[in-house]
């Protein structure tokens, strides 16, 4: 790193908390912001920087503002408004978010940054806590190319690849192709394991013989073993991908895409979380094929 920078982290949950944690390491100055005041503290005192009581607050003075969120309503409470992000930055600075979020609240507050004389970048990630704990994620960005050039170094402390994908929403439209992509690798993995346990086969020999081949894949790879063990307290959690699944679902009705193994998948994990599993990990698909 050249040259520190005065930065902004809005919401340290299981992503941004860690996240924020590589900016701090890498020599920046942090200010951060969480909903839950005692986890900021508690950031703070791992991490160093400081910790503000709003959005606004927090990014007044910050060359770039993080954010990671949960949905379209909580980015735009910590972005627009009185205690906003956006009404306490300088011009010329940058907003990236890294919440999975709508293309269309994306677009909204590209407009509305614009207007305040400043940049937004929507910027989701994929590689789930680990990830972001390594520093390791992938960045999926839309926005202006300016804007980009000058945040990618700071985005690179915990993300392994960072891409510019297009304009405002095209990180957003990325993400929910990532997403699409996943729900039908674990669904089929799900069936896979299933039915080589109803074969009799031994599960985890199967795995062992066909991720050498063309069925390989990080899903295999870093999940089979414990979805044949029936342990799901970890990772990705179902209601976070049906937050997800219904962001695509939306999408694919404005756009036209037809997306008929994601809205199937999408109904397998409400039986998921019907049984309990909202906190399990998208793994969990394969408990509805074990009765």
């Amino acid at each position: 790193m050249t040259q520190p920078l005065d930065l902004a982290f809005i919401g340290l949950g299981v992503m941004g908390g860690p996240m924020a944690g590589h900016l701090a390491k890498a020599g920046h100055r942090v200010t951060v912001y969480n909903r839950t005041a005692s986890r900021a503290d508690a950031w703070v005192a791992a991490n160093g920087g400081s910790a503000r009581p709003t959005p606004r607050a927090a990014a007044e003075g910050a060359d770039i503002v993080f954010a990671c969120v949960g949905n379209d309503d909580d980015l735009r409470h910590v972005t627009i408004g009185a205690d906003g992000a956006f009404a306490g930055m300088k011009p010329g600075a940058i907003f990236v978010d890294h919440t999975t979020a709508s293309a269309e609240v994306a677009r909204e507050l590209h407009a509305e940054a614009a207007k305040a004389g400043i940049s937004f970048l929507d910027a989701p990630v994929s590689g789930g806590q680990a990830g972001a704990e390594k520093g390791i994620l992938t960045v999926m960005v839309g926005g202006d190319e300016a804007a980009f050039a000058k945040a990618e170094p700071a985005i690179r402390h915990f993300g392994r690849a960072v891409t510019l994908m297009g304009p405002s929403g095209a990180g957003q439209l990325t993400k929910m192709v990532n997403q699409i992509c996943i729900a039908g690798l674990v669904q089929a993995l799900s069936e896979g394991i299933a039915f080589a346990e109803h074969a009799g086969l031994d599960a985890a020999r199967v795995i062992e013989v066909i991720s050498k081949g063309a069925a390989q894949s990080w899903q295999m790879e870093n999940r089979s073993a414990t979805m044949i063990e029936n342990r799901f307290d970890f990772g990705f959690a179902v209601d976070w991908m049906r937050k997800d699944l219904s962001i695509v679902l939306d999408e694919a009705r404005r756009n036209g895409a037809r997306v008929p193994v994601a809205a199937l998948v999408d109904q397998f994990y409400a039986a998921v979380q019907a049984r309990g599993g909202k906190r399990w990990d998208t793994s969990s698909l394969v408990t509805l094929l074990r009765d």
